[in-house]
């Protein structure tokens, strides 16, 4: 039995997780609305090679900006990135990633990765995480709204469109890759 990953498969990893963190600084730089593309290195992963190296990917992306940033807040919602990555592994596992499947793969993370980011939000940090959507968060919560309501809506609407414009992404990539590394790929799964 085969243990551990290839130096090839740890360089991917690697690079993805490089890729998360320059596309999440460069989208957030350039100040894009509703659009963040940093979890597009842990869903090539995890289509890639599977559930566990996208997991991977998606737990150290987090760590490594909550310690080299300023913004700490990123490493509770590595749970969040960690989901993105199984979840996303284990449909690619079941079902080839065309761009129905990512379609349908995005709106499926848009609705859990809100939810477990907002119970995060309100745990970690009362619902406030220094961003843009504090702004939304707090004109809902004058209005009335719940603090739990008040985090999800601005984080759903973002998500809608961000995770399912990254699985797609992801989706018209892979299948630009030879088969013989989709079919290769596919072992290390």
């Amino acid at each position: 039995m085969k243990r551990g990953y290839s130096g090839v498969t740890l360089a991917f990893i690697s690079i993805s997780i490089a890729v998360n963190i320059i596309l999440g600084t460069v989208t957030q730089m350039l100040k894009l609305p509703l659009i963040f593309l940093d979890t597009i290195g842990t869903i090539f992963s995890a289509v890639l090679l599977g559930p566990l190296a996208g997991a991977i990917v998606g737990g150290f992306t987090n760590v490594i900006l909550g310690s080299i940033t300023d913004y700490k807040d990123h490493i509770p919602f590595a749970i969040v990135n960690i989901a993105i990555g199984l979840i996303v592994g284990f449909i690619a596992k079941k079902y080839k990633f065309n761009l129905l499947v990512a379609i349908t793969t995005g709106c499926i993370l848009s609705i859990i990765t809100p939810i477990m980011g907002t119970i995060i939000s309100i745990i970690f940090f009362e619902g406030l995480t220094g961003k843009l959507d504090n702004i939304i968060f707090m004109w809902l919560i004058k209005s009335g709204k719940s603090i739990f309501t008040a985090n999800f809506i601005p984080r759903i609407t973002g998500d809608i469109i961000d995770k399912t414009a990254s699985c797609i992404i992801v989706s018209l990539l892979y299948n630009l890759l030879p088969k013989s590394l989709t079919e290769r790929s596919s072992v290390n799964a």
